[in-house]
């Protein structure tokens, strides 16, 4: 009898394959518990602000934050700690042990992330949450201020108007409740990017931490690595934790007005109008057009700011854009600080409340989003076919189209002089948006992905190519992702990260390869670090 014949491969393939989940979960125990030693070695204050599964308030702490609902349900995946630091020590402490247990890091300040991955992984995780990171220090004769990665960008342009007596602000977005950390990081853009361009344009200095736990400002880490997270994603490359911003001028009156028109009303022709003139009218003025459906007809919204008072804007109007007939009736003249909250669809009253800007708790939904750059317009007989897509949808399913038009200061800027590189060439971004309010369900989200999907493919022959360009504030992981298990090259990567950040992209590489070789911080779409065995040159 041949004794080694009792040894058989296959029945010890069975028999681990059996043991593993059992040694993973053992395995798995073993390192969060030691997690927690290393972190009550690091700090002694991280006790205060660390939430397990077992914390009773570890689910409102998880779900507080997240404001795309589809994030929020009980199926996805949750880390296994919730970490809200007061202090920069702990977030130094959750690195170094985070790094040393194995576990990923998910940060997040404002929770609006598009594909939710400040809120979830299929790895294990914690989540490190800005949310007590909130501090802001308006410097008004430099014209300078610094914001906390956790503060909202609404609770920033407040507290500018507040000290500057309405004279500074800052260009950021158009939704107040996000979050500064991720908004800056990626770019950011609102309705002052014609005047003044991107968030990240005016960045003069930042606070981060490191893979390595080290606290850097501008000086200690470096020209390059300031210069990649400022539009090229800051969760590759570290933790930002607050930032130093150049203030920019508004008048004490601005001008908004919302002028609806129907199909009927000629709205596609003035739409198409619109595509002609919206990177050229004066750098004062910006017009966004809204598309969407209402009952059995589409309606496109004229949206506007006009850095000025009313009787500045009509003869510029009448000037450039005659065909939408505006009249001083439509017209509302306000402070900048109360457009903020104008354009953000509050029932604004009069007074405007501005106060509202200093709350988080925002309109909070399920969305899914997508992104396209034009470099010519939409032909006008080509709006039928969106209208189409639209019209065929159950009253249920909504969607809209919102156009952000470019020109002025945004498209003067290198495509290098940051990562976000969508400058001159553009005449305006084109989001396409879907939003419900009722219990998620498959079938209420397939519809409404199924619509923007549609929509998109439907776009394809219309908007920039080679490549297909994308914004990463408006991330979308139908145009590629890192692999989830194993190496992923810079080839690969590329795939998607060219549509962000074209030719930028290999910089980033570059940053990446030198603060962080082992790539600690990383997600589904974050910069990979060059390996010289795995990578081509």
């Amino acid at each position: 009898m041949n004794p080694h014949g009792l040894f058989c491969p296959n029945i010890l393939s069975f028999i681990f394959v059996i043991l593993l989940p059992f040694h993973g979960v053992v395995l798995a125990a073993e390192n969060h518990e030691n997690f927690l030693k290393c972190l009550s070695l690091q700090s002694n204050t991280i006790s205060k602000v660390i939430y397990t599964q077992n914390n009773s308030s570890y689910s409102s702490v998880l779900k507080a934050s997240i404001k795309n609902l589809i994030f929020s349900t009980p199926t996805n995946p949750k880390p296994v700690f919730v970490i809200t630091p007061f202090h920069v020590s702990e977030i130094q402490a959750a690195v170094k042990c985070s790094k040393k247990n194995g576990l990923q890091i998910r940060v997040r300040s404002g929770g609006h992330d598009h594909e939710g991955l400040s809120s979830i992984s299929d790895v294990p995780f914690i989540i490190i949450d800005l949310i007590n990171f909130i501090e802001i220090s308006v410097d008004v004769e430099e014209k300078t201020a610094w914001v906390e990665s956790g503060a909202t960008i609404g609770q920033l342009n407040y507290r500018i108007a507040e000290k500057s007596q309405n004279l500074l602000t800052f260009p950021v977005g158009t939704c107040p409740g996000v979050g500064v950390g991720g908004h800056f990081s990626g770019g950011g853009y609102g309705v002052l990017l014609r005047k003044y361009g991107l968030s990240a344009d005016h960045i003069v200095d930042a606070h981060m931490v490191d893979v390595k736990g080290r606290f850097l400002n501008r000086e200690s880490m470096g020209e390059d690595l300031f210069w990649a997270i400022r539009g090229g994603g800051g969760a590759s490359f570290g933790i930002i934790v607050s930032w130093k911003i150049n203030l920019v001028a508004v008048p004490p009156t601005v001008t908004v007005f919302n002028v609806p028109r129907t199909l009927e009303q000629n709205a596609t022709k003035l739409l198409f109008k619109w595509q002609c003139i919206a990177d050229k009218v004066h750098e004062d003025l910006f017009i966004s057009p809204v598309l969407l459906r209402v009952n059995s007809t589409m309606v496109s919204v004229f949206t506007a700011l006009f850095l000025g008072g009313v009787d500045r804007l009509l003869p510029l109007m009448q000037d450039s854009f005659p065909e939408l007939g505006l009249t001083r009736k439509d017209c509302r003249e306000m402070t900048f600080v109360e457009s903020i909250v104008y354009f953000d669809g509050y029932e604004v009253e009069d007074p405007i409340n501005v106060d509202v800007l200093l709350g988080r708790d925002f309109h909070v939904r399920f969305f899914r989003g997508k992104v396209d750059y034009l470099t010519e317009p939409i032909p006008e007989d080509a709006f039928q076919g969106i209208y189409n897509i639209f019209l065929e949808q159950d009253q249920e399913t909504n969607g809209v189209l919102m156009f952000f038009p470019y020109g002025g200061k945004i498209s003067e800027i290198s495509e290098s002089e940051i990562p976000y590189p969508h400058r001159a060439g553009n005449i305006y971004t084109l989001l396409y948006f879907a939003g419900w309010d009722l219990e998620s369900t498959d079938d209420t989200y397939q519809r409404h992905d199924n619509m923007l999907k549609k929509l998109f493919n439907y776009m394809t022959p219309y908007v920039a190519k080679n490549p297909r360009t994308a914004y990463i504030n408006y991330r979308d992981l139908d145009v590629g992702t890192n692999n989830k298990l194993g190496h992923t090259s810079v080839q690969e990567a590329s795939v998607w990260g060219k549509k962000y950040f074209k030719n930028n992209f290999y910089r980033l590489v570059h940053v990446k390869t030198m603060v962080d070789p082992e790539n600690f911080f990383r997600n589904e779409q974050s910069i990979p670090p060059f390996n010289l065995v795995k990578d081509e040159l």
